[in-house]
C-alpha cells in the first residue's frame, strides 16, 4: 500500500516556512547541503538561513533535507543584487533565491515538487511570474537544462561580485 502525500517523506514541507525553523536538525541538514553547494548558491550562516527561511514567500524542503528551495516575492527586505535586479525591472514577482537537491537524490523529482508547491502558491497568491537566475561563469548547465525544461526563458545578463559571477537572468509566465 503506498503512503499518502501528506506521510511521505520526499513530499515538501510547504505548508509555512515556520516549519522548516521549528526543526533545527534539520536545518543544519539543510545549511549543510546549501554550504556544499556555495558556488552555485552562496555560503550561508546559521543565522542567515533561519533569517531567509523566516522571511521567505515560501521555504520548502523534504523532510529528510535532501533538498530545498527558497523564494521571495517582491515585497521582501532582501539584498541581493540578483533580486534588485527584478524589483527594478517587475512590480509583482516571486524570486527563487536557491533550489538545491543533493547529488544522492538528483533525478528523483525533488526540485520539480519544489516548483509546483511554489507555482500553485504563487498563483494562489495572485503572482503571475516566478523569477530567477542561473549562473553562466561558473556555469551551470543542470540548472540552464532543468529551468529551460520547466519553461523559463532569459530576460537579462548581469555580472555580479566585482565580476566573479556572470548570471542569466530568467522568468517564467504562471499561466
Amino acid at each position: 500500500m503506498r503512503q499518502s502525500q501528506a506521510n511521505d517523506p520526499s513530499t515538501p514541507q510547504t505548508r509555512d516556512s515556520r516549519l522548516l525553523i521549528e526543526k533545527p536538525s534539520l536545518i543544519e541538514r539543510l545549511l549543510a547541503l546549501n554550504n556544499a553547494h556555495a558556488v552555485e548558491l552562496s555560503h550561508l550562516t546559521p543565522g542567515r538561513m533561519t533569517d531567509l527561511i523566516g522571511q521567505a514567500f515560501l521555504a520548502a524542503a523534504p523532510q529528510d533535507g535532501c533538498a530545498l528551495l527558497i523564494s521571495f516575492d517582491q515585497a521582501a527586505e532582501y539584498d541581493s543584487p540578483n533580486f534588485h535586479w527584478f524589483r527594478a525591472r517587475y512590480d509583482r514577482f516571486v524570486y527563487v533565491d536557491r533550489v538545491v537537491v543533493s547529488p544522492a537524490a538528483r533525478g528523483r523529482g525533488y526540485a520539480r515538487r519544489l516548483y509546483e508547491a511554489l507555482f500553485a502558491r504563487a498563483r494562489t497568491a495572485g503572482h503571475d511570474r516566478i523569477v530567477c537566475e542561473i549562473n553562466t561563469d561558473p556555469p551551470n548547465l543542470a540548472s540552464d537544462a532543468f529551468h529551460e525544461g520547466l519553461g523559463f526563458v532569459q530576460v537579462g545578463t548581469g555580472v555580479i561580485h566585482g565580476g566573479l559571477k556572470s548570471v542569466r537572468y530568467m522568468s517564467r509566465p504562471l499561466g
